[in-house]
């Protein structure tokens, strides 16, 4: 396991790792220890007490963060017919149907979300081995999959600002929440937002206290353990 620089040391020695601090003040350590040189993005992480080796057991879904991830989103819609100029007046990057698939077939991936209109399904089907493994492949359950009327607003909502939230193979949630340049009123709102989401989807399955840890970091900095019932009763307000 490599070892952390003088810098990364020095940051940890300011953290008190017996103690488990609210957001605000763990906002307010993870600003203090950050000395990167560039804006570095600030990421939540929950350990949860699910087992997801069970599809009963897993989460999967989208946060929409009120102030954005800091980084630009392209889009790319599979849409067809007159919907395609309503999905490029709504900023939409990238608009096709037949064409798009081509495309990407090609080696085209110059976008971050993908959307779709469900009668376009059935032609992205052969792209699955592509977009699925880059986590660009259209689903409902992350609202990208959409009926042609509603395109406008999945769009706006994903250049607003949008994470997939989904456990990985050791139940652990991670997700960005915005850069070092917000401010704190700014990332606690992404932060409420993550942990709503979190709630509103929490697996049935999973009996007793779902979030077993929670931790706030910076790209380069130490992790602050988190309060773990001050985090989940934040409110989006």
């Amino acid at each position: 396991m490599p070892k952390h620089g003088k810098r990364h040391r020095a940051a940890e020695e300011v953290i008190d790792r017996e103690r488990r601090y609210e957001p605000a003040a763990a906002l307010g350590l993870i600003r203090q220890t950050a000395a990167a040189k560039f804006d570095e993005t600030v990421e939540v992480h929950f350990r949860t007490n699910a087992d997801p080796r069970h599809a009963d057991q897993q989460l999967r879904g989208v946060a929409s963060l009120p102030h954005g991830t800091g980084r630009p989103v392209r889009v790319a819609v599979f849409v067809s017919g007159d919907r395609a100029r309503a999905a490029q007046d709504a900023g939409a990057e990238v608009v096709g149907a037949d064409d798009l698939v081509e495309r990407i077939e090609g080696g085209f991936l110059g976008f971050d979300v993908a959307i779709a209109t469900p009668d376009m399904m059935g032609k992205i089907g052969r792209l699955g081995r592509i977009l699925g493994r880059r986590g660009l492949m259209p689903n409902p359950r992350t609202n990208t999959v959409v009926q042609p009327q509603d395109i406008p607003d999945a769009v706006a909502e994903a250049k607003k600002g949008r994470v997939e939230l989904r456990m990985d193979r050791t139940a652990v949630i991670h997700s960005p929440v915005g850069k070092t340049s917000f401010g704190d009123e700014q990332l606690l709102a992404n932060v409420a937002s993550v942990v709503d989401t979190i709630n509103r989807l929490r697996p049935a399955a999973v009996k007793g206290q779902f979030v077993k840890t929670a931790h706030m970091a910076t790209t380069m900095g130490p992790s602050v353990p988190l309060d773990v019932g001050a985090t989940m009763a934040m409110k989006v307000e």
